[in-house]
């Protein structure tokens, strides 16, 4: 238990020694870049916690805010450490729908919990797709003039480049 702490100090101190580009890493960094694991990411894992070592099966209903918790957790500490914000929010609608579905995986497999379960995971990967493509789009610099240049040569290609056979 001992090395598995001093392990998780180390990575961390590491981690912030890299964030701060090697200054001094004092306790509003570490704060500052881990606010989620110190915080956020315990609660999700006490209400595991909870319904796992006392309470399965009787309360089921703790895996909902457990889930849902410990899921934004980590998408927070993952915006927090790529400053990935702008892209990763759909990451919070996916934290719902985890939460929903460990309650139907443990619970009494109501087939009618998939209805919002679904819902949930094709919003969180539709608005996923659509902001990770106009990020790429971005970053590319494929806009303005150069995406209509781009759009004639393909429609001139695609004109001209071969006949049908009908």
């Amino acid at each position: 238990m001992n090395r598995s702490i001093a392990g998780i100090v180390l990575i961390l101190l590491g981690v912030g020694l890299y964030l701060n580009h090697g200054q001094p890493v004092d306790a509003g960094t570490i704060f500052g870049h881990f606010w989620p694991s110190l915080f956020v990411i315990p609660i999700g894992l006490f209400f595991h916690w909870l319904y796992f070592s006392m309470l399965a099966p009787r309360a089921t209903g703790l895996l909902i805010p457990g889930g849902t918790v410990f899921t934004a957790g980590i998408v927070c500490q993952i915006a927090m450490l790529t400053d990935g914000w702008a892209y990763l929010w759909p990451g919070f609608i996916f934290a719902a729908a985890v939460g929903l579905f460990e309650f139907y995986w443990f619970g009494g497999r109501n087939r009618y919990l998939l209805i919002p379960i679904s819902i949930l995971m094709v919003l969180s990967l539709l608005f996923s797709a659509v902001f990770t493509i106009g990020a790429l789009f971005n970053q590319v610099a494929v806009s303005g003039p150069t995406l209509a240049i781009l759009f004639v040569l393909i429609g001139a290609f695609t004109l001209l480049g071969g006949k049908s056979k009908t």
